[in-house]
C-alpha cells in the first residue's frame, strides 16, 4: 500500500532551515560584503576582517569595473562570509553607519542655524550665541551683511558658505 508523503516531522525540527531562509540569509551576507567592498580604506582597517575576506575585498575594489568578474567577486565575498561568524563586522559597519548619520545630523543642523541666520539676521544670531557663547558677534553679524549685499547683488553666495564654515568651526570647537 502506498502512503503518501508525508513530511510533517521534517518540518517539526527545530534544527530545520528552508532553503529560501537560507537565500536570504546568504543575500544578506552578500549584501553586506558589498557595503564592505564600498568602503575606504581608513574605514576598512576599522574593521575586524580575516585576511581571506580582506584579500577578497580588496579584490572586488580593484575588478569593480568588470561587471560579471566584479558579481562574481561578491558572491564569493558571501561564500566566505557564510563561514564566519561575521556579528564583529556587521556591528562595526553599524557603527559606521551611525557616525555617518550623526555626521549628516551635524552638518544639517548647522545648515538650518545659517539659513536662519541670513532670513531672520540679529534674532537668529543671538539663538546661536547662546547655545555658543564662545562665538564671535562681529564676525558672525558681518557674515550676515555681506551675505545680504551679495544675495541683492546676484553675486555667488561666497559669504554664507564662509557662514556655513565658521558655524561649523565653533560648533566643532565646542
Amino acid at each position: 500500500m502506498n502512503q503518501p508523503f508525508n513530511d510533517t516531522e521534517h518540518y517539526d525540527d527545530d534544527d530545520f532551515v528552508s532553503k529560501s531562509q537560507l537565500k536570504r540569509e546568504a543575500a544578506a551576507l552578500q549584501a553586506l560584503g558589498e557595503k564592505l567592498v564600498n568602503l575606504s580604506a581608513g574605514k576598512l582597517a576599522k574593521i575586524p576582517l580575516d585576511d581571506s575576506l580582506a584579500d577578497a575585498i580588496l579584490l572586488a575594489q580593484k575588478i569593480r569595473n568588470k561587471r560579471e568578474g566584479y558579481r562574481r567577486q561578491l558572491q564569493f565575498i558571501g561564500k566566505i562570509m557564510r563561514q564566519l561568524d561575521t556579528a564583529e563586522i556587521e556591528a562595526a559597519v553599524a557603527e559606521l553607519e551611525k557616525q555617518h548619520d550623526t555626521q549628516n545630523a551635524f552638518f544639517h543642523q548647522l545648515e538650518k542655524t545659517r539659513d536662519a541666520i541670513l532670513s531672520d539676521g540679529d534674532e537668529a544670531i543671538q539663538a546661536f550665541l547662546a547655545d555658543y557663547p564662545l562665538a564671535d558677534r562681529q564676525k558672525l553679524r558681518q557674515l550676515y551683511r555681506q551675505a545680504q549685499k551679495q544675495q541683492q547683488q546676484n553675486k555667488p553666495p561666497q559669504a554664507a558658505r564662509e557662514l556655513f564654515k565658521y558655524l561649523r568651526e565653533v560648533a566643532q570647537s565646542d
